[in-house]
């Protein structure tokens, strides 16, 4: 609560410091603040949580570990209380001691990528748009809000994908593969309709199994389907462009979910 309360403290003061200097000054120092305090410090924690679930999950010891780091037990246990941040190498040793990738072990987050693509057959059956067929970057922006949607509520997200701050993001760099993934699979049919392309589920998606979420995701997930029924493209373009989290982030960078924490309720999704 009083991470949470200093950081709505820092918001506001980049708020009125965005509005005096304008749209074009937002990438302040007082920006680059706000990220080190209610980003970096929030996931030391969050990180200490995984980096220990990791090392119980392959079975190693403390002491194990300590030696692979070149470091005391006594200093790693540190690093799982929390108290003690790992070194750029240290840190690779680990992603490549577990087997995970640099990236997912800095955001404490390993992506369920069968899941993701179950959200995504999951907004296609909920039917955002009227006629059935979804445009493809709006698709992209829905899996995204429910992801962060998720965060908000459960400070963790729903598939633990990591979203880019790309032009036409956010958008994890699998979203295009699992498109393609579930258009050769059958699941999806894909149309192109003006500039657009459009998606929609196949005769056979109904009766693929959706076990990987649980009744209260698919209910958020329509829920927001619901939202954004029969909206343009560019209107939830719009919207996500405007949120704290793609705002605050570097172009290209991943975007952290913890700044969803600091949306106005009303600017989840």
């Amino acid at each position: 609560m009083a991470r949470l309360l200093k950081c709505g403290i820092i918001r506001q003061g980049i708020n009125q410091t965005q509005s005096a200097l304008g749209v074009s000054e937002r990438y302040t120092q007082d920006v680059h603040i706000f990220r080190h305090l209610c980003y970096t410090v929030h996931m030391t924690k969050e990180r200490a949580l995984f980096t220990k679930s990791l090392r119980v999950k392959h079975g190693f010891s403390q002491i194990i570990v300590a030696d692979k780091l070149g470091i005391s037990r006594t200093s790693y246990i540190a690093v799982e209380n929390g108290t003690r941040e790992l070194s750029l190498d240290e840190a690779q040793t680990l992603a490549q001691l577990y087997g995970v990738s640099l990236n997912e072990f800095s955001s404490s987050v390993v992506p369920n990528y069968e899941k993701y693509k179950q959200m995504l057959l999951a907004f296609l059956r909920a039917s955002p748009d009227t006629r059935g067929k979804v445009p493809k970057t709006k698709l992209a922006k829905l899996l995204y809000l429910a992801d962060f949607a998720w965060f908000y509520n459960h400070l963790e997200s729903m598939s633990g994908m990591q979203y880019r701050r790309i032009q036409f993001g956010p958008v994890p760099d699998h979203y295009f593969l699992a498109v393609d993934e579930l258009f050769e699979s059958g699941k999806i049919s894909i149309d192109k309709e003006g500039e657009a392309f459009m998606i929609a589920p196949t005769g056979s998606s109904p009766t693929t199994s959706l076990d990987l979420l649980s009744k209260e995701e698919t209910g958020l997930i329509s829920e927001i389907a619901k939202k954004w029924r029969g909206k343009r493209t560019q209107e939830i373009v719009d919207f996500t462009h405007h949120q704290l989290p793609y705002r605050i982030a570097a172009e290209n960078e991943i975007i952290p979910y913890s700044l969803i924490t600091q949306e106005d309720p009303d600017h989840v999704f």
